[in-house]
């Protein structure tokens, strides 16, 4: 009785030792010293250099998300699962920048002629070696399985014309709450999404353009991109007359170039930049 009751402890104990933490406290330290909020809260900056002088933090990090079994993930919920992907992709994104920086530009100065950044296969999740790109068109943007479009807000591409990075992870029992702040932010972002009111054009950011089916029937969007921003007038213009000529669909959709310059706290803040 005794050893079992022994044996019984040490299992729970290895158990408890060797769970995954959901509450991503080790990157979550990491945002919240690294990531800079500007455009009043609405976009991100981050600092690289400090990463890098923290690198073996990150790398401890990823080598947890690396030691998740499929087996394990298969269990776990909706909302631990997506979490999980989300800042898994953030995180595996800085470390890819990492490797080169700071002799870097963009994420594009990693790519070549013949495979982008996003096809390099670096980084081993849920059993199997992936690439960037794996990860979120593989497994977040899998069919049928969370069909979010809201990841679109979530998922940061090292780039200043990306959705801003969180300066806190993502978390299963906060996530809902955390993914509508995230298109809030992205959506209210004058950088990225403007109503010019006398030409009746609604310029938004190309993530729209890339992935529209993702919101043609998001929130009984069944008209499309248009129905879809249409809702979210209230984030996408300051002005009630502009707002009301969105909500009615009195505006013609276009989108300015997608600025690839790395979110690094060294760029300047001020201005439009684009490349």
């Amino acid at each position: 009785m005794i050893r079992l009751v022994a044996a019984l402890g040490l299992f729970l104990l290895f158990g408890v030792a060797n769970a995954f933490d959901h509450t991503h406290a080790a990157w979550d330290a990491l945002l919240k010293r690294n990531v800079v909020l500007v455009s009043s809260g609405s976009a991100s900056r981050l600092n690289y250099a400090g990463m890098r002088a923290k690198r073996e933090r990150l790398e401890a990090y990823l080598k947890q998300l690396s030691s998740v079994e499929l087996d394990d993930y298969a269990v776990w919920d909706r909302a631990q699962q997506l979490a999980f992907l989300i800042n898994a992709y953030n995180a595996f994104t800085i470390e890819l920048i990492l490797t080169e920086y700071p002799d870097i530009t963009s994420i594009k100065d990693l790519g070549g002629l013949f495979r982008s950044a996003w096809k390099r296969r670096f980084f081993t999740l849920l059993g199997a070696r992936h690439h960037l790109d794996d990860l979120e068109h593989g497994l977040i943007r899998e069919p049928g399985v969370f069909e979010e479009p809201r990841i679109h807000f979530a998922v940061n591409c090292a780039s200043i014309g990306c959705p801003m990075l969180r300066n806190e992870a993502y978390v299963a029992d906060r996530l809902e709450q955390q993914l509508e702040d995230a298109a809030e932010r992205f959506l209210s972002d004058r950088e990225r999404n403007r109503f010019d009111e006398a030409n009746g054009i609604l310029w938004v950011s190309k993530i729209f353009d890339w992935y529209e089916e993702d919101f043609t029937d998001a929130e009984g969007a069944t008209h499309g991109l248009k129905q879809f921003l249409a809702n979210h007038a209230h984030q996408l213009a300051d002005s009630s007359k502009a707002r009301q000529r969105i909500r009615q669909g009195d505006f013609e959709i276009d989108y300015p170039e997608y600025n690839w310059r790395l979110n690094d706290t060294s760029i300047a803040t001020n201005g439009r930049t684009r490349r």
